[in-house]
């Protein structure tokens, strides 16, 4: 096992992986359209960071297609977090896949690491609109 820096804890690998961590209000505060690549969703965005060799990402991408489909007014961004180091930086990402979900005025309402249920990406879009 590799040392850890102190004053870092390191949870336990079983505990955690494979399951979404949902956390509530963002501090790290608005992400623009030009951050972002792309234009915001007219009511919320869903916000991915996802990596190329990473299984849970082609699930989230499927279960947040599904839920900006039939939520008028939602839009679905895909972010390689490989290729936008700066940003995931900024943001605190530490996995992928990462799903942001932002209101109309580009706000981070909740964040969630790991593949969320179609059902808690619903609930969270409760919160942005």
């Amino acid at each position: 096992m590799a040392p850890v820096p102190a004053g870092v804890r390191r949870m336990p690998h079983g505990r955690r992986s494979g399951r979404a961590r949902v956390s509530g209000r963002d501090d790290a505060g608005r992400l623009s359209a030009a951050e972002l690549g792309t234009g915001l969703g007219e009511r919320a965005t869903l916000v991915q960071f996802s990596t190329a060799f990473c299984a849970p990402c082609r699930a989230t991408r499927r279960v947040l297609g599904e839920v900006a489909a039939m939520v008028p007014g939602v839009a679905h961004v895909e972010i390689d977090a490989e290729a936008r180091l700066e940003l995931v930086r900024a943001l605190g990402i530490v996995k992928t896949p990462t799903v942001l979900v932002l209101d109309a005025r580009g706000v981070v309402v909740r964040r969630a690491a790991g593949l969320p249920r179609k059902a808690d990406v619903i609930a969270a879009l409760g919160e942005a609109v």
